[in-house]
């Protein structure tokens, strides 16, 4: 049995850390500090996406944070860094396009998309630079 202090706004949780499950406290231990130690050690490119996720305050992608990272024990630091810069040159830095250029070996693929002008992605149609996408008289390969 525990008492809590009594909450000052309708809808307000009160609750003691020490009471909730083992996962939920393991979830509230991988705060925002946490998510960008832990991505500056994978690398350059993980803590510039993981810092970009986080920025958003009213958005919390917390959750989202800790995937990304979750990703380290399947795939390793090295691929991961590589789909974070990726990821980050596409100027999608979701954990849904970590996962998917990890799951499609495309972190395996050369970086630069002006080598090449676009990218392709078996199964897909058309996949363009945005640069090609918006300025017609950008330069085409």
């Amino acid at each position: 049995m525990a008492t809590h202090r009594r909450a000052q706004r309708p809808g307000e949780r009160v609750s003691v850390r020490d009471h909730l499950p083992p996962e939920a406290q393991l979830f509230f231990a991988h705060d925002r500090a946490w998510c960008l130690r832990q991505a500056r050690e994978v690398g350059t490119a993980c803590a510039e996406l993981i810092e970009q996720m986080l920025t958003d305050r009213i958005l919390e992608r917390l959750r989202a944070a800790q995937g990304v990272l979750r990703m380290r024990d399947t795939y390793g630091a090295e691929r991961l860094e590589a789909a974070c810069a990726r990821a980050l040159l596409h100027a999608s830095p979701f954990y849904r396009t970590v996962k998917i250029i990890l799951a499609g070996g495309y972190d395996r693929q050369p970086l630069s998309v002006a080598e090449f002008g676009h990218v392709h992605a078996p199964g897909a149609r058309f996949v363009r630079s945005a640069q090609l996408l918006f300025d017609p008289d950008a330069p085409r390969h």
